[in-house]
């Protein structure tokens, strides 16, 4: 069996990916990568993107090989993962009752050589981990700011909704 690769428009992408049905809400925007002698450099949000909404705050996460984090979800706030270095595998659950993708679950595999950002709507679950031997930086652009006092965020455990993270996929 042969399997397809979708080439990403710079701009984003809604509705389908990789042939699977995205979560509703869910946006994925190619990101372009400007490789040079000296590095790299790739922009990670924009205030003149169609998926800006507002900035909240801008942080850093980092995943070390064979750690899970996840599975959690926010009920305000929207997030949008890139991956900066290693490689991470981003995985949202749709578990909103009245959501047309109720029960869908979607995969990205994101970083340096699959640049993409992932955007996540309020109330979809979901988390990441590293894919290789190193470990994955996410950098996060979140619309709102972390309240210490009462933080947006509810989690469960990373084997809840059926998803096996030791999985590799293809």
């Amino acid at each position: 069996m042969t399997s397809e690769f979708i080439q990403l428009p710079v701009h984003g992408i809604y509705g389908k990916i990789d042939n699977k049905v995205l979560i509703d809400g869910v946006k994925v925007r190619a990101q372009r990568l400007v490789p040079d002698a000296r590095g790299f450099l790739m922009e990670l949000m924009r205030p003149d993107w169609p998926e800006f909404i507002q900035w909240g705050q801008v942080y850093a996460t980092m995943c070390y090989p064979g750690i899970v984090k996840g599975f959690h979800y926010h009920y305000l706030q929207i997030d949008s993962f890139n991956c900066v270095s290693g490689m991470g595998r981003v995985v949202l659950f749709d578990n909103r009752p009245d959501s047309p993708t109720n029960g869908i679950i979607n995969e990205f595999i994101i970083g340096p050589m699959a640049p993409k950002m992932v955007q996540i709507p309020n109330l979809v679950w979901h988390g990441f981990a590293s894919v290789g031997n190193e470990p994955a930086i996410i950098i996060n652009c979140p619309t709102r700011m972390y309240n210490y006092k009462e933080p947006d965020e509810f989690r469960c455990p990373a084997n809840s909704f059926g998803y096996d993270w030791g999985k590799v996929s293809g």
